[in-house]
């Protein structure tokens, strides 16, 4: 049994509107502004750094633990227990126990728990954003707009509990058949590091709001946001309905592996969609995969240069370092516009400059770990040796106050061919690959050469051909003369190996559900306590 601990008393979605989780003139310091970002940002450290289950806090098992570090100052923000099977066995337990209760809630009484729990994002986004600014190293403005698209998402799927609807099939007068869509039971939501609070909190609302109970593995990286907002909605759900599994890769291991999990939901690399889907065959489970990205931009030869350069580093989530899914960080740009596109997009891409996340002036923050950190550089240099031209970037910055962190200026590399390796494989990184075009039916097959097809954006003034482009990429969401904008409601998720399923809209919500059939046969009184003979229809 494991020892209880004792307890003490963060996409840029449209609706998310940034004011409604109360920002501040500056942001990083207390509402007194009498302690520094730094200062307030550790304050707002949550106290249990256990798993979670059963509505109590408890230390892992083996007595084991993972250190945590801020990846923009090197200094240790603490630990978390390191859970390993034993302890996944207890939360997978809970979470059944919960699911029991869970399940048979009002689904209009389940909306307004969630809507209680989003209230709760909005007046604590900003302790929730700054600790993610320190955890994960992105800027604490564009946390707190992760604070809002979390609030979002639970509220859009709070009101949708009524969707969840099945059908009927005429039978005559002497029968009734219908479905109902019922929940699933456990699912394990395995998360990454690069939004780790609005995963957390945000990613639960769909699973929740269909009535199953929830497992969150937080980010080994980045748990602390995670840890944070158990202890804020703690004693809103009955016990065993949100459970919070610390741990490494032994967790996630056994996580996927346990035979009680009903679903398994990941927002991460190819290689762990992978993993996770074979773990999840075993057991012939349902899986719901967000996964890697080398996305495309394409503008034409009617495109602005200056929108085109704008959208190419918008795409890119310089913000949180190009560590996105959804980064275009591969721009395909037209022959005819090609020079002036680059000249726009140095002067932009310079002007950018990293800072530490907790000064409310900075636009651009850390790489999220070491292991990112020394890929990203090594994929520099790789860019490099195969010919690639260095338009900007390509090094850590000078800044002292930033020695100590994982910073990389945002890099730009131009005149790229396909064959490249930094034009073909994830970078996850502040790294974009420019390459230019004039057959657009060689472009086309260029940018669905990979394996790769989560997002696509074009540009162009011709709405022929931005229909003839749109058609003709091989990616699960599309935007034209547009980037890196979601819509809730709108079903996002990738084609081939960027993903299965779709979320932020309801097929998210029906994927957490599974549909029964119900016949009945309605007995006439003169037959009551008889039953005929029926032929069966094959």
């Amino acid at each position: 049994m494991n020892k209880p601990i004792k307890q003490s008393n963060p996409r840029n979605i449209v609706s998310a509107s940034p004011t409604s989780v109360g920002v501040v003139q500056n942001p990083c310091q207390d509402q007194g502004g009498n302690r520094s970002g730094a200062d307030f940002c550790r304050s707002a450290l949550p106290a249990n750094r256990g798993l979670f289950y059963d509505s109590g806090w408890h230390e892992a098992e083996s007595g084991r633990h993972i250190a945590v570090e801020n990846p923009s100052t090197g200094e240790s923000l603490g630990e978390i227990a390191d859970g390993d099977a034993a302890d996944i066995a207890a939360v997978v337990a809970s979470a059944k126990r919960g699911f029991g209760l869970w399940r048979d809630v009002h689904p209009l009484e389940r909306a307004a728990i969630l809507r209680q729990i989003a209230e709760i994002v909005r007046r604590n986004a900003r302790e929730l954003a700054a600790i993610d600014a320190i955890d994960c190293g992105n800027p604490f403005t564009a946390m707190i707009n992760d604070a809002a698209i979390a609030a979002s998402q639970l509220d859009f799927f709070a009101g949708l509990v009524t969707e969840m609807k099945g059908h009927s099939v005429p039978m005559g007068p002497d029968a009734i058949n219908f479905s109902v869509r019922e929940p699933l039971g456990v699912v394990a939501k395995i998360l990454p590091f690069n939004h780790p609070f609005m995963f957390s909190a945000g990613k639960i609302a769909a699973p929740l709001a269909a009535g199953n109970s929830v497992i969150v593995k937080p980010p080994e990286q980045a748990p602390l946001s995670t840890l944070r907002f158990t202890e804020l909605i703690d004693g809103l759900l009955p016990p065993g309905v949100f459970n919070v599994a610390t741990g490494g890769r032994e967790a996630g291991q056994a996580l996927t592996a346990h035979r009680d999990i009903a679903m398994l939901s990941v927002i991460g690399s190819i290689a762990t969609g992978r993993a996770v889907m074979r773990a999840a065959a075993d057991g012939i489970r349902p899986v719901l995969l967000e996964l890697g990205g080398k996305n495309a931009l394409i503008a034409f030869a009617d495109a602005d240069p200056f929108a085109v350069a704008d959208a190419m580093i918008a795409g890119m989530n310089f913000a949180w370092c190009g560590q996105s899914c959804g980064s275009t960080s591969r721009a395909f740009i037209h022959a005819g516009i090609y020079d002036a596109v680059l000249e726009h997009l140095r002067r932009g891409c310079t002007a950018i400059r990293p800072g530490l996340p907790t000064e409310p002036e900075t636009k651009m923050g850390a790489i999220g770990s070491r292991s990112q950190f020394e890929r990203i550089l090594a994929m520099i240099e790789t860019g490099r040796k195969d010919g690639a031209r260095l338009l900007a970037g390509g090094g850590r910055p000078t800044d002292p106050k930033l020695a100590n962190g994982f910073f990389i200026d945002p890099t730009v590399f131009v005149d790229v061919t396909p064959e490249m390796r930094i034009a073909r494989e994830e970078i996850f990184g502040p790294v974009l690959s420019v390459l230019r075009w004039d057959d657009e039916a060689a472009m086309v097959r260029a940018v669905n050469a990979l394996d790769y097809g989560l997002t696509c954006s074009i540009w162009t003034n011709d709405l022929a051909t931005a229909y003839r482009a749109a058609s003709a990429v091989e990616a699960g969401y599309v935007w034209v003369n547009e980037v890196g904008r979601h819509f809730l409601g709108t079903p996002f998720g990738g084609y081939k190996q960027s993903g299965i399923g779709r979320e932020e809209c309801l097929e998210e919500l029906i994927s957490y559900t599974q549909e029964k059939n119900i016949y009945i046969r309605l007995l006439q009184p003169n037959n009551a306590g008889k039953l005929a003979c029926s032929k069966r229809i094959l």
